[in-house]
């Protein structure tokens, strides 16, 4: 069950590492702050870890995937089907993060953690299933406090034993039809924007579906009257499995200072949830990327944390964090690997 050790060892970070990050970046072979958000994201990286010469590390995506009850309610454009499909889809290499993933050098972690399919024969797969499904948010709690408190703590297990490995950076991905429902209703409590204005049209929905989508998140929430800062009862009452499963990995990353590479709009709603139970873990998360899903930007307001790059996407799976990913690696090289004036015998920029 969910051990709040995790969230007790999660320390605040200290600025000043990122000050001393940021002063050898200044001695860099280059014009002052001309690397822009790279070096921003290097000094980050130096602070959440606390490794002044950090070594370029292996990164892993852990796409957690799940089934969602509300899909009976006509949100989707998809049936739930494409849950168990895209679960195969992965683990033989044919999807978006798959490609993305081998182009930039990161593992994938595919993680069954709630869908309504027997894996028994799945070779790769990560077998931690708690049940098939979340419940109908609409007309009952998604999940019951311990099945909520479960899922925070495959995550943050997920993340310990990463952390022993020697991984040093983690992105979120994650499967589930039915996910934006629950995501933009989390994020329509949390940041406490009207529901029209966080719920967006997730698989592709037409403008009927939408207002359907909408109605149904509108109606849940009055009846689950649900209070912002009570993070806890939010996961339980509109949330997924696959969302708690990453707000545990957040917190179980950022524990062992581990920094975390958000993906888009689902990760965003369980960053919402972690941050919510622990507070301090919100400076471990770097965003990636802001999704086209309508609800994201709010998501980012609330969190006060600034994407990396906006391309359109809005493909989930851990797409937007693998290519943030490449990013960190990036910057992280460039602090490491770049020479400095003296180093280089380069003259500085006279006074």
């Amino acid at each position: 069950m969910f051990s709040h050790d995790a969230l007790s060892r999660i320390q605040p970070t200290d600025p000043r590492l990122m000050t001393q990050a940021q002063a050898r970046l200044d001695r860099l072979t280059k014009p002052l702050g001309s690397g822009g958000r790279l070096e921003e994201v290097a000094a980050r990286y130096v602070m959440i870890t606390g490794e002044m010469n950090p070594k370029v590390p292996h990164g892993v995506v852990f796409t957690f995937a799940a089934d969602h009850g509300v899909t009976v309610e006509g949100v989707s454009a998809y049936p739930s089907a494409v849950t168990p499909q895209m679960v195969l889809n992965f683990l033989r290499g044919g999807a978006g993060v798959n490609v993305l993933a081998r182009h930039v050098g990161i593992e994938i972690r595919v993680v069954d953690i709630g869908v309504a399919f027997d894996f028994e024969d799945a070779p790769g797969l990560i077998h931690k299933k708690i049940m098939p499904g979340t419940k109908n948010l609409l007309v009952e709690s998604a999940m019951s406090s311990a099945q909520a408190e479960q899922a925070l703590q495959v995550g943050i297990d997920l993340a310990t034993e990463a952390a022993q490995e020697g991984i040093g950076l983690i992105g979120t991905g994650e499967m589930g039809i039915g996910n934006t429902t629950a995501s933009s209703a989390i994020t329509a409590v949390v940041t406490r924007r009207p529901v029209f204005e966080v719920t967006g049209r997730g698989t592709g929905i037409d403008d009927a579906s939408h207002a359907r989508k909408i109605d149904v998140i509108q109606r849940a929430l009055a009846f689950h009257r649900l209070d912002s800062s009570d993070a806890m009862k939010v996961l339980v009452k509109v949330g997924g499995l696959e969302i708690g499963g990453l707000a545990g990995l957040m917190l179980g990353a950022a524990a062992a200072r581990i920094p975390v590479v958000l993906d888009g709009f689902i990760a965003g709603a369980a960053a919402l949830i972690a941050v919510g139970l622990q507070p301090r873990c919100r400076d471990y998360l770097i965003a990636s990327h802001r999704s086209v899903e309508r609800g994201h930007q709010a998501i980012l307001d609330h969190l006060d944390v600034k994407p990396l790059f906006d391309l359109d996407l809005r493909l989930g799976e851990g797409t937007g964090a693998c290519l943030g990913m490449s990013l960190v690696l990036a910057a992280v090289k460039i602090l490491t690997e770049m020479a400095t004036f003296d180093e280089a015998g380069v003259s500085e920029r006279e006074r």
